[in-house]
């Protein structure tokens, strides 16, 4: 029986799909796949649904939900915490385990929505961390070799929202993530200003635990970044862009006042949120079904009896104007399926 989409999507936008199943166990999971493949028949795999832009007419596939469940933890005061977590397992609820654990490295990702598993497919980060800094491996089922294989993380080819699994999203089946977490009562070393001034410290500088996830989701809630299903700005996908890497000649041809941020190759990364605001596009932009985040320009939001057709008008709005007005074309951050922008 076809299953709206839409129920499984922060977005809560999407038309039906084939079929959904419910993958409880990594075994389940890799034999779902399997035997689809074998078949020729498309699958589309679905965690949290937080990074995902469904079309309206849906999508002609079964979606397998991955809903694997499991933490097995290797501590010592040595060499910190080995934690392997399942693909199915809530974000979140292994960041808050990990402050009360004293696992260091993960505290400035509190509130991100989704499943561990897709956490090193976009190679997720905010507030100065993202989870290449502390994973250790990453555990698949290989599509196209039909064997389930480990990679370290240095074979993950991780960089800034990228790795090897988002660049081959039909190859690879993500079933755990291992994670090597110092042990200590205070975080890493903060790297965010925004973070830094809120905690009282300087960047660099480090904070207790508990802080830091305090901080980041009030932080998260003053731009509509924790969901609430009572708050249609949280009705989104997070942030729909991703910041550009400009070459040093982009960056230079920016407003004096744009945002600049050196990287270690010599590129140069600015704000998307920033170009947006700076383009025209100002907070609550858009109509009465679809708008930016009156919280934050770089979501965009389901107001309420939206369209997929429509978030993506705004989109369309949004990136041909920043690229009218500054040279530079955004690429959206979540998935599209069954429409493209």
């Amino acid at each position: 029986m076809p299953v709206d989409l839409a129920e499984l999507t922060t977005l809560r936008l999407g038309g039906p799909a084939r079929a959904v199943i419910d993958a409880t166990t990594e075994e389940h999971l890799v034999d779902i796949v399997r035997i689809a493949d074998e078949a020729g028949d498309p699958v589309l795999l679905v965690g949290g649904g937080s990074n995902l832009v469904v079309g309206d007419h849906g999508v002609d596939a079964t979606v397998v939900r991955v809903l694997n469940r499991g933490v097995t933890v290797d501590a010592d005061a040595c060499s910190g915490a080995m934690v392997t977590v399942a693909a199915g397992e809530p974000w979140d609820d292994l960041v808050a385990r990990a402050v009360t654990e004293g696992w260091v490295g993960v505290e400035a990702l509190s509130g991100i929505p989704g499943s561990t598993g897709a956490t090193p497919i976009q190679n997720v980060g905010a507030y100065g961390q993202d989870v290449a800094q502390t994973i250790a491996s990453v555990r698949t089922y290989d599509r196209y070799d039909r064997r389930i294989r480990t990679y370290a993380a240095a074979d993950c080819e991780f960089a800034y929202r990228h790795s090897r699994f988002k660049a081959e999203p039909q190859r690879h089946v993500v079933l755990s993530v291992t994670f090597q977490l110092a042990l200590g009562d205070l975080g890493a070393p903060v790297a965010y200003a925004e973070l830094a001034r809120t905690l009282g410290v300087g960047v660099g500088e480090r904070a207790p635990l508990r802080d830091v996830r305090e901080a980041v989701l009030a932080l998260r809630r003053g731009k509509g970044m924790v969901l609430d299903a009572a708050d249609h700005d949280t009705w989104s996908a997070g942030s729909f862009f991703t910041n550009p890497i400009l070459t040093p000649e982009q960056a230079a041809a920016l407003p004096p006042e744009a945002p600049r941020f050196e990287q270690p190759d010599g590129s140069v990364k600015t704000s998307a949120a920033w170009l947006i605001d700076h383009a025209g596009f100002a907070k609550g932009h858009g109509s009465a079904s679809v708008s930016l985040s009156t919280k934050h320009t770089l979501a965009l939001t389901n107001r309420g009896g939206a369209t997929t057709t429509q978030l993506l008008d705004l989109a369309r709005e949004v990136r041909d104007g920043v690229e009218r007005a500054y040279g530079i074309r955004l690429v959206n951050e979540p998935v599209l399926v069954g429409c493209e922008l």
